[in-house]
């Protein structure tokens, strides 16, 4: 099974290369996506805030891999794990802290 998984709608599905192609041409126009803190409508803009709302949500920092900056919440699973350059922290980074976060955080679109 190969392809691009594409969070769109609040869906999340397996899309073919072609498909995805298309995609990110029509959504590419001069857009970014954005992480937003929805109770202070806050655009994540670095670690450093991020792991402060995270905090507070109750998330820890997990030291277990030095190559990437992760938190883990003790009453969950869950495990979340990002580049520790926050200039390589992409959309599916954002989607992946939505998820585990749903009321949370949201990605938004931010015209350049």
């Amino acid at each position: 099974m190969s392809g691009v998984w594409v969070f769109k709608n609040g869906v999340v599905r397996l899309v073919d290369g072609a498909e995805a192609m298309e995609g990110g041409r029509q959504g590419s126009g001069g857009r970014r996506k954005v992480l937003v803190h929805i109770a202070s409508n806050e655009i994540i803009t670095s670690y450093a805030v991020l792991e402060r709302k995270l905090s507070s949500l109750g998330w820890e920092r997990y030291y277990d891999d030095p190559d990437l900056l992760q938190f883990h919440k003790r009453s969950t699973v869950h495990l979340i794990s990002l580049p520790l350059d926050f200039n390589r922290f992409k959309s599916m980074h954002m989607y992946d802290i939505v998820v585990k976060n749903k009321n949370s955080f949201e990605v938004r679109d931010m015209m350049m």
